[in-house]
């Protein structure tokens, strides 16, 4: 069999799986849960090489989700890609979140001519979003700068363009952005908007070929820092 990158994200509460060989991704699984990574991550890791009939020993590499996101996830899957980087000699590339997010809209907007700015979201908790702009450059989405914390009501106040927007939003966040910004938002679907796991394999299997590796040993989640000092 050929060897086989795994794709870790518990950032969230979406929590997602997958299994790529550099070719295609082979097995992906999505879920919601409600703060029970610990319990339901390796289990399924094991029922996913089950399904394909590959195990441990055929495993590569290991791609994680770095965050932005929920402390208790992050952590639960940052480590677990730690350990199986350490315990089985594999190479393990950490990624943003919400690049994973934005990578999930490339083939949309590869055939665009002129090509609207993304902006992508995640739930960051008690009505909170983490938002971070990405504009199209070399045939990819890069991040204009650093992820922020905002609300539904606050965000795209200062949209002078038109704006698509991607990621984790409630049906209410949906309602309340397109209601206040009218022409200057376009969503993209729920479905489009789920972050899966085959997306951060992609990317993932991409920075290995590159050579883009990190160290198992000082790989560490990103908090954002609200003004408390506390991470969100």
């Amino acid at each position: 069999m050929d060897k086989l990158l795994l794709a870790i994200d518990t950032a969230t509460r979406i929590a997602s799986l997958a299994l790529h060989d550099g070719a295609r991704v082979r097995v992906e699984l999505s879920w919601e849960s409600p703060d029970h990574h610990t319990v339901e991550l390796t289990p399924r890791v094991a029922g996913m090489l089950n399904q394909i009939e590959a195990t441990m020993d055929d495993l590569a590499g290991v791609a994680v989700s770095l965050g932005p996101g929920s402390f208790t996830g992050l952590r639960v899957g940052v480590s677990l890609a730690k350990g199986l980087s350490m315990a089985r000699n594999l190479k393990v590339v950490g990624v943003p979140t919400l690049d994973i997010v934005a990578h999930a809209m490339h083939d949309a907007h590869a055939s665009q001519e002129a090509h609207t700015p993304l902006v992508a979201v995640l739930a960051a908790g008690r009505g909170r979003l983490v938002a971070c702009k990405y504009q199209w450059a070399k045939h990819a989405f890069a991040a204009e700068g650093k992820a922020w914390l905002t609300t539904a009501r606050e965000l795209g106040a200062d949209w002078q363009e038109t704006v698509r927007v991607c990621g984790e939003l409630n049906a209410e966040e949906r309602h309340e952005l397109k209601k206040r910004l009218g022409a200057r938002v376009e969503l993209a679907s729920p479905a489009a908007s789920l972050r899966r796991a085959g997306y951060l394999a992609e990317l993932g299997w991409a920075r290995l070929r590159a050579g883009q590796v990190d160290a198992p040993a000082t790989l560490a989640p990103i908090y954002i820092q609200t003004p408390s000092g506390s991470p969100a």
